[in-house]
């Protein structure tokens, strides 16, 4: 996931397509998407407001404030940690064996790191990788110390 998202693209994302969905069943598939496909497309054609060549843009604990970040993102090999960026500095972890058809609030001030993602609504349903359901929990991960 991080190579696809982060290293396969020089500024960012216009459009992430269904080859994220790459390998998953078939079944899952139709699911979320209906069973069209169609690629990522990377940003093109961006002009910034000084003519310079665009860059990356870089988020720092020191510049999200400045930038107008409401989420952060953080990949792990257990899963992906979301931290609502106006109330916590870490946030829980929701595992990449997460069913992706579970709804999960997007009430920033839910998205504790000491306690699991706020589920809406699970999908009783197989897990789509086959491996057992697993609700999002508590986990051991090592995380850098709280910003300040």
């Amino acid at each position: 996931m991080s190579h696809h998202l982060i290293d396969t693209v020089a500024i960012g994302w216009d459009e992430l397509g269904t080859d994220l969905l790459d390998g998953a069943p078939l079944s899952l598939i139709a699911a979320l998407t209906g069973g069209a496909q169609w690629p990522s497309r990377a940003l093109a054609h961006v002009i910034t407001p000084d003519g310079s060549p665009p860059v990356r843009m870089t988020v720092t604990d020191d510049t999200a404030d400045a930038q107008g970040m409401q989420w952060g993102y953080v990949l792990h090999e257990q899963g992906i940690e979301v931290i609502s960026l106006h109330h916590q500095d870490l946030g829980p972890i929701v595992k990449w064996s997460t069913d992706p058809r579970t709804l999960f609030s997007d009430d920033r001030e839910l998205w504790f790191c000491d306690e699991p993602a706020p589920v809406i609504r699970s999908v009783q349903n197989t897990p789509p990788l086959g491996s057992p359901a697993a609700a999002p929990a508590k986990t051991d991960i090592q995380r850098p110390a709280t910003r300040r």
